[in-house]
């Protein structure tokens, strides 16, 4: 059984996005679901890294964290989802974070590096898109 399972690479690479898009999405609901529930309470109190204003500067970010990663964990356009994804995994580590220790930058750039193994990888057979891309 395990040379079984050892030996059928397809199918590993399979099981090991769906893993990636799992975890990569649930644990940012974490993040994006809070940020969901400021706008509605109408709270638009937010970082403005760019310059585009706090409210534009949060809507962005909610969806990359809550709604991208919802596509991530159904295997919907992963692709497409993990670009925001990793723009505002880049933007927490480098801009929001910059000057902070390497423990404030560490968890954004490992999310990136989640978010662009999926882009590069696609969802495997185990999402809605039911292919690799």
């Amino acid at each position: 059984m395990i040379n079984s399972l050892l030996n059928n690479e397809l199918r590993n690479i399979d099981w090991g996005l769906l893993i990636l898009r799992l975890v990569g999405g649930s644990f940012m609901l974490t993040h994006g679901y809070p940020k969901l529930m400021k706008v509605i309470s109408g709270n638009f109190k937010f970082a403005d890294p760019f310059g585009l204003g706090p409210t534009v500067s949060l809507l962005l970010v909610v969806f990359a964290e809550f709604f991208c990663a919802i596509a991530l964990i159904v295997g919907f356009r992963v692709r497409l989802a993990s670009i925001p994804l990793i723009i505002t995994m880049l933007v927490a580590a480098f801009m929001i974070h910059g000057d902070d220790p390497w423990g404030k930058q560490e968890f954004p750039l490992l999310y990136t590096a989640i978010y662009f193994t999926i882009f590069l990888m696609g969802a495997g057979r185990f999402g809605i898109d039911g292919r690799h891309d």
